[in-house]
């Protein structure tokens, strides 16, 4: 339901409390940082707008008339509730600018929030910050839901539908038990034979597993990619023999094109701690941020495979957000930190 006609400015109904409160039109004048002739239009004006006779003006100044009085003390608790909520506004604002909601993918969350926070309490020791933690996916669902004011992630690509600032890369290892054939390889593994071993991974909408599972479907796919052109044609097939795609030069089944993907997990656990007990007491392999294995790996807990292409097995941790809401105040400084860090 809108306000209904006639319904007076809260500035002008507070001069005229002034008037009550002061008993003179040009002190309240002078307190609203106006001229007294400037003010009586106000009053006058509002009178019209109310059909009512509100100050009774003489030689010896202006006194509230009896409809004056009443309309002064309806306006007072009018008044009130204006200031309160300009006051609550005000508190929010406050409240926002020292508060920040962030979300974070466990690899991040473990080993590189703790660092962005510490910097950004020197910076700003007022500001409290509230962490929340999931998978990557599970973070840009909080980013696009308002639940938090910035997220990181982990993973291949950026979120869609939200702006995104590549903050750092980070190196993905092929972990073994001490006792896996792989611990005791003396030449590097190809990326082929890891695309075709079932891994222990993470669930799905992990940024670990994604940026792992993207790498190995690539090295499938290139595992498969038809021979050169200069290949010699193969004979005539037998009869049962399966059919080709790409003419003579692509001498690839067509089934194993279509089904050019890694090899099905050995297990889905929910956490990289879980997948780092089970890789110490199995025998499935397992690819996992060096941030998140480097203790293991310098007590000989885990065993780092070698890889002929090492350079492959990285990824990116980004910063996201709502394109309607860059980060701003607080959260566009833990940004810049977390970027030089």
């Amino acid at each position: 339901m809108g306000l209904p006609p006639g319904t007076p400015e809260l500035k002008v109904l507070d001069l005229l409390v002034s008037v009550a409160q002061t008993g003179s039109l040009g002190r309240a004048a002078a307190r609203h940082g106006m001229s007294q002739p400037a003010a009586s239009m106000r009053i006058t004006a509002l009178e019209r707008q109310l059909r009512l006779v509100l100050l009774e003006r003489g030689p010896s100044g202006s006194r509230l008339t009896p409809a004056g009085i009443a309309v002064v003390d309806w306006a007072l608790p009018v008044l009130d509730a204006a200031r309160a909520l300009v006051s609550g506004v005000a508190a929010l604002h406050a409240d926002q600018q020292g508060r920040l909601r962030i979300a974070a993918s466990m690899t991040i969350a473990d080993h590189r929030v703790p660092g962005w926070l510490m910097a950004l309490r020197t910076r700003l020791p007022e500001v409290k910050v509230a962490l929340r933690v999931g998978n990557s996916s599970q973070v840009a669902d909080m980013v696009r839901g308002r639940e938090v004011d910035l997220g990181f992630v982990e993973g291949p690509h950026a979120p869609d539908g939200l702006r995104s600032r590549t903050i750092a890369e980070d190196e993905l290892v092929v972990v073994v038990a001490t006792g896996h054939p792989w611990a005791r390889r003396r030449q590097p593994l190809p990326l082929r034979t890891l695309a075709a071993t079932p891994l222990i991974v993470r669930e799905q909408g992990s940024g670990t597993r994604d940026a792992v599972w993207e790498i190995l479907r690539r090295s499938a796919e290139t595992t498969l990619r038809p021979p050169a052109l200069d290949d010699p044609a193969p004979a005539v097939p037998s009869a049962g023999a399966p059919k080709f795609s790409g003419g003579a030069a692509g001498r690839i089944p067509a089934q194993l094109q279509i089904d050019a993907e890694p090899a099905p997990p050995a297990a889905e656990l929910g956490s990289t701690t879980a997948i780092k007990s089970a890789v110490s007491t199995g025998d499935a392999p397992a690819v996992l941020s060096r941030l998140a294995v480097s203790a293991e790996l310098d007590d000989r807990r885990l065993i780092s495979v070698p890889l002929e292409e090492p350079a492959l097995l990285r990824r990116r941790f980004r910063a996201v957000w709502l394109r309607e809401t860059p980060p701003v105040g607080p959260a566009a400084t833990l940004l810049t930190l977390a970027a030089r860090r």
